[in-house]
C-alpha cells in the first residue's frame, strides 16, 4: 500500500499518517524528517542538502527526490509507505512519478483531506509542537498531560511562529496556488480520493480507511 496525503496546513495529514502507519505497519515518510536524518548521518546526500539549508535556501527538488528514493529502497518500505507533505507542486509530482516508474512502483491512493480556512485557523492557533521530538499537541483535541511538556519525551512545547491567523491565511493562499493543482494531476491518474477532514480524529480516520482499503 503506497499512499500520499494531500491537504492544506492544519488538515491533519501528520495525525492521519501516523494512524495509518500504526494500522498497516508501513512507514510514514516526511521529507522534513528524512532531510534532518540525512544531515545528521552526514551522508553524501545529507551533505549536499546541508549546503542549501545552511544558507536558508530550499533543497532542490531533484535532491529531495533522491532522498525519498533512497528511503523507499529500505526494507521497511517493501509493503508500502505513506508520503506526508510531499509532493507540494506539480513539478515534484511529475519527478516523483518518474522515479517510482523507474523503480517499478506506483502510488495506490492519494487522499485529499479537505477542510475550510476557519477550521484550519482554529486548529493551528491552538497547536503546540515539541522542540525535541516534533510531537504535536492541541489545546482542545489533544492537550498534553502537563501543560508545556511533551507526553512523549518530556521536551518543551511551543507554538510555531507561523501559527497565527495572518500567517496561516498566507500559507493557505500559497497552498492553493502551488499544491491544490495536484488534485487535477492525480485525478487524471485515477487515484485521487477526497475526505472531509472535519470531526474527531477517529471520525476522519474512519473515512480515510474507507478510501484506502
Amino acid at each position: 500500500m503506497r499512499l500520499i496525503l494531500l491537504g492544506p496546513p492544519g488538515a491533519g495529514k501528520g495525525t492521519q499518517a501516523k494512524k495509518l502507519k500504526d494500522k498497516f505497519f508501513i512507514p510514514q515518510i516526511s521529507t522534513g524528517d528524512i532531510l534532518r536524518r540525512a544531515v545528521k548521518d552526514n551522508s553524501e546526500l545529507g551533505i549536499q542538502a546541508r549546503s542549501f539549508m545552511d544558507i536558508g535556501q530550499l533543497v532542490p527538488d531533484d535532491l529531495v527526490i533522491s532522498l525519498i528514493k533512497e528511503r523507499i529502497k529500505k526494507a521497511d518500505c517493501e509493503e508500502g509507505f505513506i508520503l506526508d507533505g510531499f509532493p507540494r507542486t506539480i513539478i515534484q509530482a511529475e519527478k516523483l512519478s518518474e522515479t517510482l516508474n523507474e523503480m517499478g512502483l506506483v502510488i495506490d491512493t492519494v487522499v485529499d483531506l479537505v477542510v475550510d480556512a476557519k477550521e484550519v485557523i482554529s486548529r493551528l492557533a491552538g497547536r503546540s509542537t515539541c522542540q525535541d521530538c516534533g510531537g504535536m499537541f492541541h489545546v482542545q483535541s489533544c492537550p498534553p498531560k502537563v501543560e508545556g511538556v511533551c507526553d512523549n519525551c518530556g521536551g518543551n512545547l511551543a507554538q510555531r511562529q507561523d501559527d497565527n491567523s495572518e500567517t496561516i491565511l498566507k500559507r493557505l493562499d500559497v497552498y492553493q496556488e502551488s499544491t491544490a493543482p495536484l488534485k487535477q494531476f492525480y485525478m487524471r491518474q485515477g487515484n485521487l480520493k477526497t475526505v472531509t477532514a472535519r470531526g474527531s480524529v477517529e471520525e476522519i480516520f474512519s473515512r480515510v480507511l474507507e478510501m484506502v482499503k
